[in-house]
């Protein structure tokens, strides 16, 4: 234990002084006065020989005797004791110290400021603070004790506060204090300070400072004022790395990366060698704009200079890759790192294991998490939490729990990860128990905490926990909704097949004054692809118009797409014409909406284009272009693109491209060959694909392998009402009776799941909905019966009457000729009618779409559960196939 008292003379004594130390005991005695100033001195030696021994605590200890005789200490023996305990970083001993401030003899600013040093760098900054507002006196030493701590504590702000403090109270800065201040006005990205303090420098004539100099540079080029910066990096009489590095960084933090490689280069011509941190800078800055094999150039080239990658280097490139999708890439090169006997840190080993995460690799993760405890980085929050998020994304949730667990110190990120994985794996109960224990446990759910619970209880279908929630959250939680908070809603909503309640959802959100970001737009967007939702498409453009997020080649695809589904193909060639720099998607968008409206000739000659203009055909447009060849009836062309798919373009075929191949042969009538084609499959074909050849067999009279298709459609979707009653319809065309009666009975037993006709139309801005059957309107039934005549019969001849729907005989009307009537019998009669039905059209109601148009000469946009359906002068555009 520390002696807490002096020790008296017979168990140590005092250090004799030199001059009695050489005296004999026969020697005559000297006449020794202790005044109080030989006592004071003696005290200090005494004071002093302990802390030069190491005995600090003994030193502090021996103050309170000293203060019980009434004796004082020198200023500098008791700044030399504060000096001790910032070198042992002992607040305890420093507080001691400062309890006995009235020890000293003179207690001078001098004094004031070194126990202002003594708490800032023991990390009492607040104590400092208090100190530090109590001095009767400030001089720059003082001023530069608080900066310097705030500045260690990475308080930006506060540092510029008081350099303005100290202005007031009469105190310039000097050359040395200046940059911590302009340092601080670039962190929190302060100008107006660093432009004043810029013009001070020059009035007290320090620009001859290369320091000074840099910092004020650093100011402009971190506030992204880079024509003021090159203007003073121009005027700088001298130049070191510092200030090249300060220029690069600048051009590099708002992404001008061929400026920041010419500057580089520049830099090398003029004789200064760039170092570790210049390569550095340039390689994150490539990493973070994603131009990750330019960033690798830059490494080897590096090492061509005889510059070893640190660290840094390489873990600025492991994140590069793995956060621009080439995860795979990124672990390899963490094992290049480890082969190179680079040490990783915190970071390198947590955006590795993000990577695993989002390649949901278990295995490689697990191994990671291996070297991340022999390295002993296991207690690192941020390694610990990415190994939640791994595990959780996985599939892991026991080990996920385990890491967890264990990590002592939890931070909000922590929770999220954990209670991310529950929600994703549908646990929903135990993520919000462990919603509710992470505010028992003093840590408060952030706003990703609230939008990851809105959004797992709204996929679940709860969608009332979730509208719960979502109000909660600013009046219990006191967390202000964000944009991403209306997006959870918003995308769960139409998750769950909820489109109106999704719209209404974005028009609360406007109205609420929280902008809609590309998130927001790319989830709506689709929302409205149909053809009633024609006014929303614009309204939703407009305000992708006002974001200012036109520019954004996602949002720009999603429009062309979206436009063309909604039946205004006109805007959506507008807006590919107005893309400077397309994509393959962009390309994509625009020839599968010529091939949905029936353009074929157009979906061609944009195909050829899209080559012309050298961009690479992937699997979306094989996809377009087989059915627009099937559309056209050019089954040479159509088999040609098949093979070049993979002997060409060496690209994987899908199950898309397998179907498109069955429909190109059923338009075609070759059944024969669509039935080979489906043996001859290597992977086993999907509900598109048999259902593309029944829609052939129904077309083209063959209800023999109608039968077969419907048979192979049920196996794959045994629950399916529409199929099962394609199937006895089937059943009973080609006698079949018991099967028939069979699927009669499942129908019977399902009656509560039968599918009713439904139809929406817009009339004069509104949407209507009809049912099949409603015979609610005297007036419409009537007009419909008027044209009932003069419909003609089967366009073909060996067609089988295999419908959705039943028939009108039994069902009523069907939806779509209520809805024509509402639209027809006002008057003026509409140009143009938009209609969306929710089942497959039959064949009367097709032939009366084509007849109305001929007769009223309007043109009919409608939607049904197989295509798009344009009726004009007699014709659709689906050529009667569908």
């Amino acid at each position: 234990m520390e002696n807490l008292i002096m020790p008296c003379n017979s168990s140590r004594p005092m250090p004799i002084p030199s001059k009695l130390r050489n005296q004999s005991k026969f020697s005559p005695r000297p006449t020794i006065s202790f005044t109080e100033t030989a006592h004071s001195k003696l005290t200090d030696a005494y004071v002093n020989y302990l802390r030069k021994s190491g005995r600090l605590s003994e030193a502090v200890a021996a103050l309170e005797s000293i203060a019980q005789r009434g004796s004082k200490i020198e200023p500098k023996t008791y700044v030399n004791l504060l000096e001790s305990c910032i070198d042992a970083n002992s607040v305890k001993l420093g507080r001691k110290l400062h309890e006995c401030i009235d020890l000293v003899k003179e207690v001078n600013p001098f004094v004031e400021t070194k126990i202002v040093s003594m708490y800032a760098k023991c990390g009492c900054l607040e104590d400092a603070r208090k100190v530090f507002g109590e001095m009767r006196e400030r001089n720059l030493y003082t001023w530069s004790a608080m900066i310097g701590a705030c500045s260690r504590e990475r308080r930006w702000r506060e540092v510029v506060d008081l350099f303005y403090f100290m202005m007031e109270d009469g105190v310039l800065p000097d050359n040395f204090l200046f940059p911590k201040i302009l340092q601080a006005c670039a962190n929190c990205g302060d100008f107006e300070a660093g432009k004043l303090i810029h013009s001070l420098v020059v009035r007290l004539g320090m620009s001859c400072s290369i320091r000074v100099n840099n910092s004020i540079l650093a100011v402009y080029a971190k506030s992204g004022k880079m024509s003021l910066a090159r203007s003073f990096f121009e005027n700088m009489d001298e130049r070191d790395r510092v200030t090249w590095n300060a220029m690069i960084s600048g051009y590099c933090q708002k992404g001008e990366n061929e400026e920041a490689h010419r500057l580089f280069d520049t830099m090398r011509e003029e004789g200064v060698e760039a170092g570790l941190v210049t390569w550095n800078i340039l390689i994150a800055s490539y990493n973070q704009l994603g131009q990750c094999d330019v960033a690798m150039e830059l490494m080897k080239k590096m090492e061509s200079f005889g510059i070893t990658p640190d660290v840094f280097t390489w873990t600025s490139m492991i994140s590069g890759f793995a956060q621009n999708n080439r995860r795979s890439q990124a672990l390899d090169l963490l094992k290049d790192m480890l082969r190179e006997g680079v040490e990783p840190n915190g970071v390198t080993i947590a955006s590795a294991i993000s990577a695993c995460a989002s390649l949901k690799s278990l295995e490689k993760g697990m191994e990671i998490h291996s070297v991340a405890v022999k390295m002993g980085f296991i207690n690192d929050v941020l390694v610990g939490n990415s190994l939640v998020d791994m595990y959780s994304k996985c599939g892991k949730l026991e080990a996920a729990w385990q890491v967890f667990d264990m990590i002592l110190e939890k931070d909000v990120y922590t929770w999220n990860s954990m209670i991310g994985g529950y929600c994703q794996d549908g646990y929903y109960g135990k993520a919000h128990l462990l919603f509710m224990q992470m505010q028992e446990s003093g840590v408060q759910p952030n706003v990703i905490t609230w939008n990851v619970m809105i959004s797992g209880y709204i996929q679940n279908g709860d969608e009332d926990q979730a509208m719960d929630l979502f109000q909660r959250m600013e009046k219990d939680g006191n967390i202000k909704r964000n944009t991403a908070s209306w997006n959870s809603l918003i995308a769960g909503y139409l998750q769950i097949g909820q489109k109106n309640k999704a719209l209404g959802i974005f028009r609360q959100m406007q109205s609420s004054r929280v902008f809609p970001n590309s998130v927001t737009m790319l989830s709506v967007l689709p929302a409205c692809a149909n053809f009633v939702s024609g006014k929303k498409v614009k309204e939703i453009h407009g305000c992708v118009v006002r974001r200012g997020l036109e520019t954004e080649l996602s949002i720009a695809n999603s429009l062309i797409d979206t436009y063309a589904k909604s039946g205004n193909i006109v805007y959506s060639r507008t807006i590919f014409d107005g893309i400077s720099s397309k994509d393959v998607i962009t390309w994509n968008s625009l020839i599968g909406a010529y091939v949905l409206h029936g353009y074929v000739d157009a979906a061609l000659d944009l195909f050829d284009q899209m080559k012309q203009f050298g961009f690479r055909p992937n699997r979306g447009t094989f996809a377009n272009i087989i059915f627009a060849y099937s559309l056209a009836g050019m089954v040479d062309e159509g088999e040609k693109a098949f093979s070049s798919i993979t002997e060409e373009c060496r690209i994987v075929r899908t199950l898309e491209h397998y179907s498109a191949m069955v429909e190109l042969y059923g338009r075609a009538g070759r059944l024969a060959d669509a039935i080979e084609f489906i043996e001859d499959m290597p992977i086993d074909p999907d509900s598109s694909t048999w259902s593309a050849l029944l829609t052939a067999c129904r077309i083209r009279g063959n209800i023999g392998l109608a039968v077969r298709a419907g048979e192979s459609l049920l196996n794959l979707e045994p629950g399916n009402f529409l199929i099962r009653q394609l199937m006895f319809q089937a059943y009973a065309l080609c006698g079949k009776l018991e099967d028939a009666s069979k699927m009669r009975k499942l129908e019977k037993e399902n009656a509560s799941r039968k599918y009713l006709g439904q139809c929406w139309i817009e009339v004069k801005n509104t949407v209507h909905t009809f049912l099949t059957g409603d015979q609610s309107s005297n007036v419409e039934y009537s007009w419909i019966q008027g044209i009932k005549g003069k419909v003609k019969g089967p366009d073909t001849q060996y067609g089988l009457c295999i419908e959705e729907e039943e028939r009108e005989e039994i069902s009523g009307v069907h939806s779509e000729k209520l809805a024509l009537a509402f639209a027809l019998i006002g008057s003026p009669a509409p140009k143009v009618i938009r209609m969306v039905k929710n089942l497959r059209m039959c064949d009367d109601c097709h032939r009366t779409a084509k007849y109305i148009t001929m007769t009223y000469g309007c043109e009919i946009y409608l939607n049904d559960s197989k295509c798009l359906h344009y009726f004009k002068n007699g014709h659709c555009s689906c050529k009667d196939y569908w």
